[in-house]
């Protein structure tokens, strides 16, 4: 009678499997805990856009306007101050803004040039105000604009926007974002009449839009 032959086993030991399947595996496994401390971080140092708003208004000239050769007679000049306070309200995030600037429209066109602003930077759940003041060169507008201005001063209350754009980033800890576009708009109605140089009341207390 014939011996019976012994099958040898096909099944391969944990040590022979493929090695492109193992660094697969590696790579999903990095991939994933990467995803994980990327989300954890995000979660805890996730900052919060900064908070604008107006604090007071000091106008010099409002309307002014003009008419020579140089200047056309629909020019105005228009000189004032603003007192804005910023609030970084993120407990783990500081600020650091660039490329500023700020200008004021009236019915959404321009009454001061842009002004360039000084670079700055915000520490943590901090606080701080700028002063900049707008305008004091003559700038084009419409017929209406013009007109439209005129008698709002003689009613005694104006409605204009504050403008300041700029980019910003974010540092927590080591770590850096990167810079973000900021566009704020601050809508104001100033108790402002003809003639009245100086401070002038904020006719409520506005805050501002602030886009990033």
């Amino acid at each position: 009678m014939p011996q019976g032959t012994t099958k040898r086993s096909t099944a391969m030991s944990p040590s022979a499997a493929n090695p492109a399947r193992l660094l697969c595996s590696a790579i999903l496994v990095f991939i994933l805990l990467a995803g994980i401390t990327a989300l954890i971080l995000y979660l805890v140092y996730r900052p919060s856009r900064p908070h604008f708003s107006v604090l007071s208004t000091a106008i010099y000239q409002l309307g002014n306007g003009t008419a020579s050769a140089a200047v056309p007679a629909t020019a105005i000049t228009t000189t004032m101050q603003f007192t804005v306070l910023i609030r970084n309200t993120n407990e783990r995030a500081s600020i650091r803004y660039d490329r500023l600037s700020a200008y004021v429209t009236y019915h959404d066109q321009a009454i001061t040039a842009p002004a360039p602003l000084p670079p700055l930077y915000q520490e943590r759940d901090s606080a701080v105000a700028v002063s900049p003041v707008l305008g004091g060169g003559p700038v084009p507008v419409s017929g209406d604009i013009a007109a439209g201005l005129m008698t709002d001063e003689a009613y005694g209350v104006v409605a204009l926007r504050l403008v300041m754009l700029g980019r910003l980033r974010y540092k927590s800890g080591p770590f850096h974002s990167a810079w973000y576009g900021m566009y704020v708009r601050c809508d104001m109605l100033l108790g402002a009449k003809k003639g009245v140089s100086g401070q002038v009341p904020l006719l409520g207390t506005p805050d501002c839009d602030v886009d990033i």
